[in-house]
């Protein structure tokens, strides 16, 4: 175990900083000092589990205890995979339904639904920031969603769902057809950080900023005032938008937030098209990365096509036991 976590390794960097976060001049750069305090809290955090699991080994006397510290195991191994810059923060998760009308609006509300769920139980907090309606009717009288900006906070949310990211496919019969068709949808899932505002240097110049009446399906209002935000990204057209708050300045931040994380994105991906120009790679574009099919009919399988995790349990997967194929995702980074 003390190889796995290199417990020594991180005692070490704790030492370093103490000795740096001692130092009287370190308050002189602010931000600085709050980087460090931070890095502190969190190896600190990470030494005293590892640390409490190797007590536990000590006193492991029972099947039921055996079984409850493997999952902890499992658990703190698969954290060990995720180093990335933002892997322990929190993430903005997006669906945007594809072509297909009512049959792809649905399949992104089943989507959202099963992210939430999927967020209960590992214990994130997942908060609706803004949903764009589809149309009405149908089946039961559900309402689609033509896109929706998700909001999930907690410990190694980006790192879990970052590889979500793509196209995912249902195949089903259509509850919207009166022949009973078979229908395929798509919808694009995109999941980026949660990055501090000040970390990405947006010119307030270079936004477009309206205030709108927030609504919900069928047209009614949320409320009255023009608490919602929109906000578009001159230079880039990146327009971002949230209406989950009660007050206009709070969703302004929240949306700045989003834009933030779309930013970081956008230039990420704009660096790796330069990088994959320079190399002479081809790009591919991204509603043809599909990641994972959900067939109904006629039989029932999940399978993610990068992994090859597969499972015939659908609905324990559409009610957010994504466990399997995020678990495997991740391990797949280090390949």
């Amino acid at each position: 175990m003390r190889t796995v976590f290199d417990i020594e390794e991180k005692i070490k960097r704790i030492e370093e900083l103490e000795n740096e976060i001692k130092k009287p001049e370190i308050w002189q750069n602010k931000e600085r000092a709050i980087k460090i305090s931070q890095e502190l809290k969190e190896l600190k955090e990470e030494v005293s589990e590892i640390q409490n699991l190797k007590s536990e080994v000590e006193s492991l006397d029972s099947e039921e205890k055996i079984k409850k510290f493997e999952r902890k195991l499992k658990e703190k191994e698969i954290q060990i995979f995720l180093s990335e810059k933002y892997d322990k923060g929190g993430a903005i998760l997006q669906i945007f339904a594809g072509a297909g009308g009512r049959d792809a609006q649905d399949w992104a509300t089943m989507l959202l639904r099963m992210y939430e769920r999927y967020c209960q139980r590992r214990g994130f907090k997942s908060k609706i920031l803004s949903q764009s309606f589809g149309e009405g009717g149908g089946p039961e009288g559900r309402i689609g969603t033509k896109s929706v900006f998700l909001e999930v906070n907690g410990k190694f949310a980006y790192g879990f769902l970052k590889k979500e990211t793509g196209v995912h496919r249902l195949v089903r019969i259509s509850p919207f057809s009166p022949k009973k068709l078979r229908h395929t949808s798509f919808a694009l899932v995109e999941v980026l950080p949660r990055i501090p505002e000040p970390e990405i240097k947006i010119r307030p110049e270079d936004l477009k900023i309206e205030f709108y009446r927030a609504s919900g399906p069928g047209g009614q209002y949320v409320n009255k005032r023009e608490t919602a935000v929109r906000i578009c990204h001159i230079p880039t057209g990146i327009v971002v938008s949230c209406q989950s708050e009660r007050y206009q300045e709070q969703n302004r931040k929240k949306a700045m937030e989003i834009l933030s994380s779309k930013l970081y994105r956008f230039y990420q991906e704009r660096q790796k098209k330069e990088l994959s120009k320079i190399k002479g790679g081809r790009i591919s574009a991204s509603w043809g990365n599909q990641i994972r099919s959900y067939v109904l009919h006629p039989y029932k399988l999940v399978k993610d096509l990068r992994t090859g995790v597969e499972t015939r349990n659908v609905e324990e997967v559409l009610d957010g036991n994504l466990d399997q194929f995020i678990e495997a995702e991740i391990k797949q980074l280090r390949k």
